[in-house]
């Protein structure tokens, strides 16, 4: 499998992988967190199986406005840790949450249940980088090296490590 770089191929599935509109990707977005809102955290987060991968949210600190920021994202568990990618929806542009977790890595994440759990994060590095790519491979099935291959720049794996 692919390590996700930028020219990364599809798989020879016969489909092409399928294409979400930013009007449609922003507004899935909107009604995830409001789900979560209106819902008061009872929905809207998800724990992450041998089949399929979580939902978390993420506080980040601003890396220009010092506000906190939250994001609803995606993970697995590896460990301790807690894996996620750096995507803006496929989007060309990196992701706030990920700039701003650049700048401040020490953060905390919100996980199902109303566990909250202080983090540190940073790039998988060179060594755990295919593994970890490889296992969000298995989560989303055939269309995910054609969503990578869209991007301009490699998708970043982001590991979230505890802290005390």
């Amino acid at each position: 499998m692919s390590t996700g770089t930028v020219n990364a191929s599809a798989p020879d599935s016969g489909k092409p992988a399928p294409f979400f509109p930013r009007w449609f990707v922003r507004s899935a977005w909107f009604i995830h967190r409001s789900i979560y809102r209106v819902s008061g955290g009872r929905m809207g987060l998800k724990p992450a199986s041998d089949v399929a991968w979580g939902m978390m949210r993420l506080k980040t600190t601003g890396r220009r406005s010092g506000r906190e920021r939250v994001a609803i994202l995606g993970y697995f568990e590896d460990g301790p840790n807690l894996v996620t990618l750096a995507m803006n929806g496929w989007g060309a542009p990196e992701p706030s949450w990920w700039l701003n977790l650049q700048a401040h890595p020490d953060t905390i994440v919100e996980m199902p249940g109303n566990r909250w759990i202080p983090v540190r994060g940073r790039v998988a590095t060179v060594e755990e980088r295919p593994r970890l790519w490889a296992r969000w491979g298995e989560y989303n099935g055939e269309h995910f090296e054609a969503w990578a291959a869209r991007r301009q720049r490699e998708t970043a794996v982001v590991v979230l490590e505890p802290r005390q």
